[in-house]
């Protein structure tokens, strides 16, 4: 049983993070003709949030929305995203910009099996750094 509950709970996350990442797409792709950077995007996330929240209720914040931005635009090929990390793990690896750091906390995240506090805690203590100027 408890297997089988953490199974639904994987496939719940993996369909969250799809859902996130298509309103990321969205976002860019339709509301901002292509372009990386739109000059109406506070405005165009600010209205989106108060619509979604209202149709859909929570999960629609003007930081989240931003966030599914960003994950569209750091993973424009859905499958490179991995199925093993939660929404909460990519808010985290968004917040780091360089694409090899962020590709190094993605990995050891999946191949450690580490939780979201244990992610923030080994970019908080810059395990990739450390590992740099230790190599």
């Amino acid at each position: 049983m408890d297997k089988a509950r953490k199974e639904v709970a994987r496939e719940v996350n993996n369909i969250l993070v799809q859902t996130y990442w298509e309103i990321g797409r969205i976002i860019v792709e339709d509301e901002q003709g292509h372009s990386e950077r739109a000059e109406y995007g506070k405005e165009l996330i600010n209205d989106l949030s108060r619509q979604l929240t209202k149709e859909y209720g929570k999960g629609f914040s003007k930081s989240n929305l931003f966030n599914m931005r960003k994950l569209y635009l750091s993973y424009p090929i859905f499958q490179t995203l991995s199925g093993k990390l939660t929404w909460s793990h990519y808010c985290e690896l968004l917040s780091i910009s360089d694409e090899k750091k962020r590709s190094f906390y993605e990995k050891e995240s999946i191949n450690a099996n580490w939780s979201v506090r244990e992610l923030k805690s080994q970019i908080k203590t810059s395990l990739f750094e450390r590992l740099l100027l230790s190599a």
